[in-house]
């Protein structure tokens, strides 16, 4: 079987924002969670924001990407990034409260979702392997 067609420069360019934001929001988390400093709560939000925009121009690419070519792993690949980028949006939305409220076990819950999801997501793109049918 032929290796599949590989990211677009640009593409992996802009995957490479949320495979670092998602898991850069996750260890602030903890950090927060161990250290009660807002500031790190702050960060984690800014840091998801950035990954939930930068996730949207990746995930209509995917998008198009599955739609032109139809292929299992282009699929794989969309319906990863989608579920990442909808975890990050609804974290986005959980960080957005008060600091004391904001992150929690639900927040530090999807921190973890959105970036297994991502992690996934940036494996499937970038291997040599087709997915079988």
């Amino acid at each position: 079987m032929p290796n599949p067609r590989p990211l677009h420069s640009l593409h992996a360019i802009l995957l490479a924002f949320p495979l670092a934001f998602f898991p850069a929001a996750l260890l602030f988390d903890i950090v927060y969670l161990n250290s009660a400093q807002l500031q790190w709560t702050n960060f984690a939000s800014w840091l998801i924001s950035f990954a939930v925009l930068f996730g949207g121009p990746v995930l209509l690419w995917a998008a198009i990407d599955a739609l032109r070519g139809r292929r299992p792993r282009a699929i794989a690949y969309l319906v990863l990034v989608a579920a990442a980028w909808i975890a990050g949006l609804i974290n986005a939305f959980q960080h957005s409260k008060d600091g004391w409220s904001s992150v929690g076990t639900m927040g530090l819950i999807l921190s973890v979702i959105s970036t297994l999801l991502i992690l996934a997501a940036a494996w499937v793109a970038h291997s040599n392997r087709e997915i079988a049918r």
